[in-house]
């Protein structure tokens, strides 16, 4: 349990940061769903917008700290290579 202020503090802000990332990481999830969904679907075009949508929101969690670099990279040349392959 949190006795000093500080410690009080650090705890208020720990709960803030994490509905904040919670927040954007399930906004990330939503985006790849999308891909992953228009992929299943077979539509090729769909596919192609979806992950372009996805592109920035996935990086731009990397800028915020809720992915690291190398997990959205791999993400992002998993989901184009199947995009690619839907021909």
């Amino acid at each position: 349990m949190a006795n000093s202020p500080q410690s009080k503090k650090r705890a208020r802000q720990n709960e803030k940061r994490f509905a904040v990332n919670k927040a954007r990481r399930s906004r990330i999830r939503t985006f790849l769903r999308k891909v992953e969904e228009a992929i299943a679907s077979g539509d090729k075009d769909a596919a192609v917008a979806a992950l372009r949508a996805a592109q920035p929101e996935l990086m731009r969690g990397v800028t915020k700290g809720v992915f690291h670099k190398n997990t959205a990279s791999r993400k992002m040349s998993r989901l184009s290579a199947r995009v690619k392959a839907l021909g």
